[in-house]
């Protein structure tokens, strides 16, 4: 019997398993009022006492949900991802497994290029210097040291999806000529493609990372890759920490083989290396590209829209590429 056709015929309310938190209107609100909402405390012992019984696992991200995790819930028929990433959920495994993993994309898509610029520009101008430098009462003792400028550069974005198209509209804003790269060009994208992205380092000082984390791009920003950025180089990540290199980035911004670094992700979340504590070229923000309460709410939502769209036999609302709806 399919999963559809089981959800259509049973009139309980399905079991629904908490990973972590997600945010309390969600689960207050919505999810309570739909779902026997299990979880996230006690997280083990729920699973052993109704693994047999749980249909739906709503997930932030933090937990790793491979194929193992899914074999200890035999009726899980969907996953819903808080977040546009979901590298922490083996797609592939639940594709194997015929469960649908479901995502919240485009209702973060301009809060994170807002804040992909913001951080550049914090970076660039050294805004939380400069803020320091006040606070400590250094203005009284003569004028913060001139900044670098967003007049002379060029920008490279590494990942040209909703988010990349939304930051690179910003950058055109201020007049900056951009180019991208991906593993394929994009027909509908003006900017000039590399499928090299060495050689892209070699040609800009801006790299603005936004693309999706997981094996594939682990430490895909090398030291190669910061060494052909240069010493005006310029980082913002605003993608997932496992796509650069960070022994190799803490090293360049010691050694300055690149000028400066703008971090929003980390590959520890949230433990930070301390050695970057002590650098004054790195501006570091806790993984806050979409903390905003409407963008926040807007992705409960959605969560909550993928399975309650799912048990009243309709589909999902924006499954994963990995697990296309309708089925192939």
């Amino acid at each position: 019997m399919s999963a559809m056709t089981s959800s259509a015929s049973s009139s309980a309310r399905p079991k629904l398993l908490l990973t972590g938190p997600i945010m309390e209107t969600v689960v207050e609100r919505q999810l309570a009022e739909k779902f026997t909402v299990l979880g996230p405390e006690g997280l083990d012992a729920v699973i052993a006492s109704e693994a047999g019984e749980i249909r739906g696992l709503a997930t932030k991200g933090k937990l790793k949900v491979d194929g193992a995790f899914m074999d200890r819930l035999p009726k899980l028929e969907i996953i819903s991802n808080f977040g546009v990433g979901y590298d922490t959920v083996d797609a592939a495994a639940a594709a194997e497994r015929g469960i649908i993993v479901t995502n919240t994309p485009d209702v973060l898509n301009e809060e994170v290029a807002d804040l992909a610029l913001g951080l550049l520009l914090a970076t660039v101008r050294e805004l939380p210097q400069a803020d320091r430098y006040v606070r400590a009462g250094g203005w009284l003792k003569g004028a913060f040291p001139l900044s670098a400028t967003l007049r002379d550069r060029k920008v490279g974005i590494v990942g040209m999806g909703r988010i990349g198209k939304a930051i690179a509209k910003r950058v055109e804003a201020f007049g900056l000529p951009i180019v991208y790269h991906t593993r394929r060009p994009q027909a509908d994208v003006p900017y000039k493609h590399y499928d090299n992205l060495v050689a892209m380092a070699r040609d800009v000082d801006t790299l603005i990372l936004i693309l999706p984390g997981g094996a594939a791009t682990r430490n895909l920003v090398n030291a190669e890759v910061l060494a052909a950025l240069g010493p005006r180089g310029v980082l913002v990540n605003v993608a997932r920490g496992t796509v650069v290199d960070e022994t190799a980035l803490l090293k360049a911004l010691q050694d300055k083989t690149i000028a400066a670094a703008g971090l929003d992700v980390f590959v520890d979340e949230p433990r930070v290396p301390e050695a970057f504590f002590a650098l004054d070229n790195v501006v570091l923000l806790p993984h806050v590209g979409s903390a905003t309460h409407h963008t926040r709410n807007a992705m409960g939502q959605l969560v909550v829209d993928n399975l309650v769209s799912w048990f009243a036999g309709k589909g999902p609302v924006t499954p994963v590429a990995e697990t296309p709806w309708p089925k192939a």
